[in-house]
């Protein structure tokens, strides 16, 4: 990819929903850690990659109703918010599906005449009836995969296995681990690669503690995942991670409020590659 494609990648995060919660709700047997339970609070994003071809949205987010019974805070229309930055569902945008729980698909039957990539894993597991056991059900929602299986009855999803690119600068890669098909996205940018891992990584502790997250499909595979992610880092394959739910996504000074959502989105702006500070 050339420097000047790179460039014209920019990552737009929006924050549209929270939740106050605890410790031991979150991180896996909590228990085991020998530590104090306390309150952590859950934000929940969805990211658009501004392309020189055009919008590619990653997740679409809860719908109104799916945060509702789970007793999640929307705090602004995911669709809406997409449609500020010109990748609403008018402009049939890409649209990355990184895991097919209830927070990432939401919202995806509004997105009638967008291509939608995931892992072919993913798609099959959720077709299994292992996915309708409790522990997997809980995070699923009968209605919306049946909206991913009606859009690809209609030619509109592109599996991959491992990985994929599904624009210049923007490579899918599947580790497993949270679900059976968890992706990442790694973006090219002017300021170098940016790994967006969705919830291969829900908080940075997770990375830095070792610590899982409490709803997982394979504890081993969340393992190999968190090492993938830090090899990529000390390899400088990616230069910075975006965790998926940590609420200091948005205290970060590289995150600049975006004028068309200040309150709601963020734009990463960080120097560009190979600039001396």
């Amino acid at each position: 990819m050339s420097s000047v494609d790179a460039a014209g990648n920019e990552i737009i995060a929006i924050r549209y929903g929270t939740r106050e919660t605890r410790r031991s709700e979150v991180f896996l047997n909590h228990w085991a850690t020998g530590e104090p339970d306390g309150p952590i609070r859950m934000d929940y994003y969805f990211w658009i990659i501004r392309t020189p071809a055009g919008p590619i949205l990653v997740d679409c987010g809860f719908s109104a109703e799916g945060g509702a019974v789970r007793g999640r805070s929307l705090v602004v229309d995911p669709v809406a918010a997409a449609a500020a930055f010109g990748a609403g569902p008018d402009a049939a945008p890409d649209v990355i599906v990184t895991h097919e729980h209830y927070d990432h698909i939401g919202n995806l039957e509004r997105f009638a005449r967008s291509r939608i990539h995931l892992a072919r894993a993913e798609l099959e597991f959720w077709r299994r009836p292992v996915a309708h056991r409790p522990l997997f059900a809980m995070v699923g929602d009968g209605g919306e995969l049946g909206a991913l299986d009606a859009a690809d009855a209609e030619g509109r999803v592109v599996t991959f296995d491992e990985e994929t690119t599904v624009a210049p600068g923007v490579r899918v890669i599947r580790v497993g681990g949270h679900t059976a098909g968890q992706a990442m996205v790694l973006v090219e940018t002017a300021g170098g690669p940016v790994l967006l891992t969705s919830d291969a990584v829900h908080y940075v502790e997770e990375l830095d503690r070792d610590r899982p997250f409490v709803h997982i499909d394979s504890v081993a595979d969340m393992y190999v995942a968190f090492d993938r992610v830090r090899a990529m880092l000390d390899a400088g394959e990616a230069v910075r991670l975006v965790p998926g739910h940590d609420p200091g996504v948005f205290d970060d000074p590289a995150w600049q409020p975006a004028p068309e959502l200040p309150e709601h989105a963020r734009r990463l702006v960080l120097p560009p590659a190979g600039a001396v500070s």
